[in-house]
């Protein structure tokens, strides 16, 4: 729907982070889910990952409403089904958004958002839509080869992007009990103690009592320089995001 754009976007990026360039990430450089190859399509070759790093908030708004929202189509799809594909096709393409939408209805999977898709749309019960869109996206992902590297991410954020799409489309917020995307984390670093640090060495392999050392500082910081993260010793969303733990 129209009036859904902002809060969509919202909470797309709560997905994204800040800046990342993993090595065996094929988007490369990217910032807020936007890679260098997109900020360049918008706003010229000459655009650097320095000036990625520093994308506006309206350069941001600007890209992810005409190369994707308004792309899919989002203002005509129903509350939470627009969510839904806006998600599949930041993360995976416009193109293969509106093929998992398609596949859910029963439309020609050819990625063009026109009028046979969105009649086909409005004949569905949309809480069936989510589901079978989601299923299909999660079935694609499994399949690609960097998904042993992004997989626990990838199936963490198709499972919250779900469960927010149908609450969307009931009218109505998730409640406090149920999952919903990860916006809520511990940023930390040496000299702190807690359960975030005793997650964050149970995925670093190392003695997980909750105390941030030297020893875990030295291998955080090993692993984020292998994993195409700034090597701060900082446990953040990034850092958290590439684990796994966030989606």
């Amino acid at each position: 729907m129209k009036k859904n754009f902002v809060e969509s976007l919202e909470l797309v990026l709560v997905h994204e982070g800040g800046f990342s360039d993993h090595p065996k990430d094929p988007g490369g450089a990217t910032m807020k889910g936007v890679t260098l190859a997109v900020f360049r399509r918008f706003y010229g070759e000459n655009q650097s990952k320095n000036d990625l790093k520093n994308i506006s908030q309206e350069q941001l708004e600007n890209i992810y409403k005409t190369g994707y929202w308004d792309k899919c189509q989002c203002d005509d799809l129903p509350s939470g089904v627009d969510y839904g594909v806006f998600d599949a096709a930041v993360n995976s393409g416009p193109g293969r958004g509106v093929r998992w939408l398609q596949g859910a209805v029963g439309s020609e999977q050819d990625g063009g958002m026109g009028p046979n898709t969105l009649a086909k749309v409005l004949e569905h019960n949309p809480l069936d839509v989510i589901e079978d869109m989601t299923d299909l996206r999660i079935t694609f992902l499994r399949r690609l080869v960097t998904f042993p590297d992004f997989g626990k991410g990838w199936t963490r954020r198709v499972r919250e992007v779900r469960q927010v799409a149908t609450a969307l489309c009931k009218d109505q917020l998730p409640e406090a009990s149920v999952v919903t995307p990860s916006k809520e984390f511990e940023t930390v670093r040496k000299g702190d103690s807690g359960e975030w640090v005793k997650m964050l060495q149970s995925s670093l392999n190392v003695s997980a009592d909750g105390i941030f050392g030297d020893y875990t500082d030295k291998i955080l910081k090993v692993w984020q320089q292998r994993h195409g993260l700034e090597p701060d010793g900082i446990a953040g969303r990034n850092t958290f995001r590439a684990m796994g733990m966030l989606g």
